[in-house]
């Protein structure tokens, strides 16, 4: 092909033109209209109530609209193929919860694939704690499991979900205690509550914001968290760890993903202002009081964070036996 002056001034033009206008666009011209924030939840649930206590605050900080989409179901699943098969012009995100590091292993092939989304940033920890009724005969966590080798069936644990992180974590902790275990699937938290309060099951792993009614009255028992650390959500109950397990360490999560491929200086400012949104004392206050503990950080550190949650579980997950329902 014969290359002219006149072709070879328009190349350079419209190359300068394209760095013009992202080096215009790097600086701020994002969002210019409304952005959509998935949840993989229904409304009412801890993922849907942190995620507009942040939408709120991130349409404040960038003077645009961040609207809440619930679209539950399927482990998650729904949400996050939505997300993977949405253009990566930084107006759609997905507000990714803990089944997303254990979806693979539970169910095999998915409808999408993890280099379909990336890492932005992630926001919060939901620590587990292991809860039994107040009348049952153990006090602490030994005492538990030496009642647990006692029974011919050992512990059974109430979970809200098969595969759920309360599900396996409970799995984690019975395998490291060698004692025998069942874990009964209900469908949430209230249900699960309502076994433990009729002593139909030993104990379950749970938020303890949906459990402190209970604490509080007398009719459940804190026996420790699930977390890396103490929580200063319920400051009193001491970790797994401490308790001679150290590597039951299992939490709830969310964090901000968007399709790969999205723009990075939208993924960077992304970042910044949901971190600056986390640092933020009223909203600090309102996660805990959701059960939650803020989390900012770097969209490479949440992605290692993934990483590891998805090693981790899937090990248990196959050790287990476990599938996906």
């Amino acid at each position: 092909m014969k290359v002219t002056r006149r072709t070879l001034l328009g190349t350079i033009a419209a190359c300068l033109s394209a760095s013009s206008g992202f080096e215009a666009f790097a600086q701020g011209d994002w969002p210019s209209r409304l952005v959509r924030l998935v949840s993989p939840y229904g409304a009412g649930g801890a993922n849907d109530i942190s995620l507009r206590i942040l939408a709120e605050q991130l349409g404040r900080s960038l003077n645009q609209q961040f609207i809440v989409e619930n679209k539950p179901g399927a482990g998650t699943r729904i949400a996050n193929e939505l997300v993977a098969r949405a253009a990566a012009d930084g107006y759609t995100f997905l507000y990714a919860a803990a089944p997303y590091a254990t979806a693979e292993a539970l169910f095999g092939k998915l409808k999408y694939e993890r280099k379909d989304l990336q890492p932005v940033a992630m926001t919060v920890m939901a620590p587990l704690f292991l809860i039994v009724n107040a009348k049952a005969s153990f006090k602490n966590l030994q005492e538990m499991i030496a009642y647990g080798k006692s029974q011919s069936d050992g512990l059974t644990f109430a979970s809200p979900g098969a595969g759920s992180q309360p599900h396996l974590a409970a799995e984690l902790l019975l395998r490291d205690a060698g004692v025998k275990g069942l874990n009964v699937q209900y469908r949430g938290d209230a249900m699960a509550y309502t076994e433990l309060l009729a002593g139909r099951v030993d104990a379950t792993l749970t938020a303890i914001s949906t459990a402190l009614p209970h604490i509080q009255n007398g009719d459940f028992r804190v026996l420790g968290v699930a977390s890396a650390e103490r929580s200063a959500i319920y400051p009193q109950a001491p970790t797994l760890r401490e308790q001679g397990f150290p590597n039951v360490v299992a939490s709830g999560w969310f964090g901000f993903m968007s399709p790969a491929g999205t723009p990075q200086p939208i993924v960077e400012r992304m970042q910044q202002e949901i971190n600056r949104a986390l640092a933020d004392a009223e909203v600090k206050q309102k996660l805990l009081a959701q059960g939650l503990e803020a989390r900012a950080g770097s969209a490479a550190e949440f992605g290692r964070f993934i990483d590891n949650e998805t090693r981790k579980w899937s090990e248990v997950i196959r050790a287990a036996g476990l599938k996906g329902e």
